[in-house]
């Protein structure tokens, strides 16, 4: 099914905007916001990430295959001196992106880009990890081959394994950004819809649809920096203050100083924003 776009930009270029909404959006608790940076990665720092992923963006639009526009995009926003910035948003980002660009961005239209991808996709996805520093939990033992951590190194497994960038997601048991991968991203989709029925300036309604998607789910990136109680916690805290400013305000502060960083819900809300854009909401 054909999806008509609301929006005068491309799908590239509103992918970079949502990049960059999502950063300016705030309070968003224990992230970088236009408020917040944490001690060694800074507001600034995801401004530069998103101007640099756009040359991968840009080829998610064109049509490439999904493993080179994210390995692209990746690889530009990693120049920057901060780090990892928006590696989990990229994943999210691609292949929504080469599904707007088709006419298709649905649940449906971007699972058949996601199922299509390739052995080639899946060793562009473990070149991007020689790029920046990613934060993920140890494979299972019988999957050790084909830790990402090993970027290029692994690609002979891949190949052996015949496994695609599909297979990959699908073997990410317990990984948020993954779970949107290969469920038809429900979350993102839904927190679009969220984001266009609220109202006033995009950065705030995307600091509102944070706060809720963090108190709906766990955070998969908190449980595997903290574990499985702590991120239990964290959804239960920001449950208890959504809705309230003053008291997001006060999560977003003590979220910082606990050096609790709820990345994946922040990937999850800057696929969102970027659905949002397409589907018109005003900026």
């Amino acid at each position: 099914m054909t999806v008509e776009r609301s929006t005068p930009r491309t799908p590239a270029e509103n992918a970079q905007l949502a990049l960059l909404l999502e950063v300016a959006g705030t309070p968003k608790p224990g992230n970088v916001d236009r408020e917040r940076d944490l001690d060694e990665l800074r507001f600034e720092h995801f401004l530069a990430g998103a101007v640099g992923a756009n040359r991968g963006l840009r080829r998610a639009a064109s049509g490439a295959p999904v493993g080179v526009a994210f390995e692209r995009a990746v690889e530009g926003m990693s120049h920057q001196s901060g780090g990892n910035t928006q590696f989990g948003c990229l994943l999210l980002l691609v292949p929504l992106v080469r599904a707007a660009a088709a006419g298709t961005l649905s649940p449906d239209g971007v699972t058949e880009v996601v199922e299509s991808t390739t052995v080639a996709d899946a060793a562009d996805f473990y070149r991007a990890f020689e790029h920046v520093a990613v934060a993920v939990s140890d494979p299972p033992e019988d999957l050790a081959d084909l830790d990402v951590r090993r970027g290029s190194d692994a690609i002979p497994a891949l190949r052996d394994r015949e496994t695609t960038l599909y297979d990959v997601m699908a073997a990410s048991e317990g990984d948020g950004n993954a779970e949107e991968w290969t469920g038809g991203f429900p979350r993102t989709f839904d927190a679009a819809e969220t984001i266009l029925a609220d109202d006033g300036p995009v950065p705030d309604r995307v600091a509102r649809a944070f706060v809720d998607l963090l108190a709906e789910g766990e955070d998969t990136l908190v449980r595997t920096n903290h574990g499985p109680e702590v991120a239990a916690e964290v959804r239960r805290r920001a449950d208890a203050a959504r809705g309230d400013p003053e008291k997001v305000a006060e999560l977003a502060a003590a979220f910082v100083d606990e050096g609790i960083n709820p990345g994946t819900t922040a990937d999850i809300v800057c696929a969102a924003t970027f659905v949002a854009l397409e589907r018109g909401v005003s900026v």
